[in-house]
């Protein structure tokens, strides 16, 4: 009978544990980005404003690679944009539910959308990429580079 009340006391806190870390993960630092409406691509080595309609974007304060965005494209991006060459779409947070990053690995695997570079070095060793189809709809995310593999994780 001792152990119970420790027992339980100890099931409760691992319990509120999980939850708070589940809670911060998921909701606790996401934030809307309402400067996601100024947008970029980089093309001939500048970059150029895209021309936008209905972006919806978050972000997140406590690791650069959380910012996704979901958005459509009003005119066609420049000729000459850069191809990102290996993009990776990371998966954000379900409640934000315009972005999944299973179906755009997917399709820009397939081909059926193309990943463009739209902010080198937005922080250091993150780049911001675009992923855009035929039809307009496209989304952004950021992800680690490789440009400076020799430097290590610990600088």
């Amino acid at each position: 009978m001792n152990g119970r009340i420790p027992a339980l006391i100890l099931i409760t806190a691992a319990i509120a544990a999980g939850a708070g870390v589940w809670y911060a993960q998921e909701y606790g630092f996401y934030r809307p980005d309402p400067s996601a409406a100024a947008l970029t691509v980089m093309s001939g080595g500048q970059p150029v404003p895209i021309a936008t309609d209905g972006v919806e974007a978050i972000t997140a304060s406590s690791s650069p690679i959380r910012w996704r965005a979901c958005f459509r494209l009003t005119e066609p991006l420049p000729t000459d944009a850069e191809t990102f060459p290996q993009p990776t779409p990371l998966i954000g947070p379900r409640w934000f539910s315009c972005f999944d990053a299973g179906t755009l690995s997917a399709d820009l695997a397939s081909g059926a959308a193309k990943a463009y570079l739209s902010q080198p070095e937005i922080r250091p060793d993150v780049d911001r990429v675009i992923a855009v189809y035929p039809d307009g709809r496209a989304y952004g995310w950021q992800q680690f580079n490789d440009k400076t593999p020799e430097r290590g994780v610990m600088d």
